[in-house]
């Protein structure tokens, strides 16, 4: 591989509104740190132990999916492969306390509103301590259920349409964006874009306000991705979470969070480590009352929790963000071929197949459920059931279940489901259960594409070429990772997000659904924008 590295200019400028508390925070910014590990978890199912399911080839790593800190300090983890919550105090981060979510709740994002805790399963539910676990809470109103669901909405967070049978569309474009912050109280964050795509405007209001009390304006080299306000902390201090992606995949991206001080001054950056070897998480940072920024990063065996280093900056300094060059050619080696498509491709078709994944509806049938226990990933018997199915024997359910080697069409598994094939596998460490039906996430990606052949994430560059300009991304191509997962690209959101349909075990509870990323993040983790070859325009 060959390493190479991107500087982009960032010029960030904040002209504070009448009336906003002037403050003397610029002065006192701290010097330029390393980032420090606060906390770090071995995987395990103890106290003292976060859940992580290691990866293997065609699977990433399955660990917390959120971070989230609190009003009082406190730090909370989703560990949904343990079926609870964590938290600690930031300032004694060896004490931990578990708290297990209520029977029957499947969360993939977490966020704590004024005090209020708050899991996503297909909608918010309000949860609150009790004992050693959380139960559901009253509150289901009011404005911090308002907060939370826009918080939610930033990570893509969707609801399901029991109506018609689809899930709505991806959230429009929102005029505001709604946070629950400590210093400020609700702020509403407008975001607008110049033309080019390369200047950005954050423009902040109390809740309900026409004038704003601040606007924070942008400018880089390359073009910005989302954007999305963070907080405005105790001392008055304001984030927002930005990325950066050039023009040519190639060159890498960034993602950071900028602060401003009370007064307007631009005072430096937080470089959010992501890096390939990391897994995916919805929400990966978040700021505690205090100002510090902390970034989940899960990794093989472990899962940290670190305090980012920050950067002081004067204006016209550069953001710089590494990327490496993907050998292609040898990756290629591993292909299997002539590419061999079963029908006749179109963009519409692609869609149209790996929506119909997305939606089947189908009544899980007490041979397709399989008996208890089936937790154990080892042994002869090597199969777990997806969480999206857990309870739902004799019901109807959405979506087609991930199976870890499994592949075939949408109506094959639909025939083999009907016979009352077992369904479903997220275990991933040992060989295929041939008897098990459903789809990995390369199967999908193959079946969605007409492949009658399944090719795993390290044979897709061979029959597809790079997209150059990730903006260029069209409905049908994919974002691949090799060796470890595969999306299908279904378009940008208005606010600039990757949404993608997925295979996943733990991003998707176990199924094929849709999900929304920041598409720096994924490109920093190395996922690649790629084109299948035999797609038609």
């Amino acid at each position: 591989m060959i390493s190479r590295s991107l500087l982009l200019i960032l010029v960030l400028a904040l002209a504070p509104a009448r009336g906003f508390a002037q403050g003397g925070a610029q002065e006192n910014a701290p010097a330029a740190a390393r980032e420090t590990v606060l906390r770090a978890f071995p995987a395990g199912a103890g106290p003292q132990s976060v859940g992580v399911v290691d990866a293997s080839e065609d699977t990433e790593i399955d660990g917390p999916q959120a971070i989230s800190a609190a009003d009082d300090g406190t730090i909370y983890l989703l560990d949904q492969v343990n079926g609870r919550v964590l938290n600690f105090d930031a300032k004694a981060p060896e004490r931990t306390r578990s708290l297990v979510l209520p029977e029957g709740v499947e969360p993939t994002d977490l966020v704590v509103a004024q005090g209020a805790v708050y899991v996503w399963d297909g909608k918010p539910i309000a949860l609150e301590a009790k004992g050693g676990g959380l139960t559901r809470s009253l509150s289901e109103g009011g404005d911090d259920l308002e907060a939370a669901r826009s918080m939610f909405a930033q990570t893509g967070s969707q609801i399901e349409d029991g109506a018609d049978g689809r899930t709505r569309a991806i959230a429009p474009a929102r005029a505001r964006q709604l946070v629950a912050t400590r210093g400020r109280g609700m702020v509403e964050a407008a975001v607008s874009l110049e033309g080019d795509g390369k200047g950005a405007r954050l423009a902040l209001y109390e809740k309900g306000a026409q004038k704003a009390f601040a606007s924070l304006a942008m400018k880089a080299q390359a073009k910005f991705g989302s954007i999305e306000f963070l907080d405005v902390d105790r001392a008055g201090r304001m984030y927002a979470l930005a990325e950066i992606i050039p023009e040519f995949a190639g060159l890498g991206a960034a993602t950071f969070v900028a602060r401003f001080a009370p007064g307007g001054a631009f005072e430096g950056v937080y470089e959010l480590p992501l890096t390939p070897s990391l897994a995916l998480s919805r929400r990966f940072v978040t700021v505690s009352p205090d100002g510090e920024v902390f970034f989940l990063r899960t990794r093989k065996g472990v899962v940290d929790v670190i305090g980012v280093g920050f950067t002081p900056m004067k204006r016209g300094e550069a953001v710089a963000a590494r990327a490496a060059a993907v050998d292609y050619a040898a990756l290629a080696k591993l292909g299997k071929g002539a590419i061999a498509a079963v029908r006749p491709l179109t963009r519409a078709s692609v869609v149209e197949t790996g929506r119909a994944f997305e939606a089947f509806t189908w009544r899980v049938g007490p041979t397709s459920y399989g008996g208890d226990p089936d937790a154990p990933c080892s042994g002869f018997n090597r199969v777990r059931r997806p969480p999206y199915l857990a309870g739902r024997a004799g019901q109807e359910v959405r979506g087609v279940p991930y199976c870890w080697g499994c592949q075939g069409s949408l109506p094959q598994f639909a025939a083999r489901v009907a016979k009352g094939a077992l369904a479903g596998n997220v275990c991933t460490r040992d060989a295929p259960r041939r008897d098990v039906v459903g789809v990995d996430c390369s199967s999908f990606v193959s079946a969605a594409w007409g492949l009658s052949t399944h090719f795993t994430t390290l044979a897709i560059p061979s029959i597809t070429s790079q997209v150059a300009d990730p903006w260029e991304l069209k409905p049908g191509d994919a974002l691949n990772k090799p060796g470890s997962h595969v999306m299908l690209f279904m378009g940008f959101t208005p606010d600039r997000k990757a949404e993608v349909l997925e295979a996943s075990p733990g991003a998707c509870q176990g199924r094929v659904c849709r999900n929304v990323y920041p598409l720096a993040a994924l490109m920093q983790r190395g996922y690649e924008p790629r084109r299948f070859r035999a797609l038609a325009d």
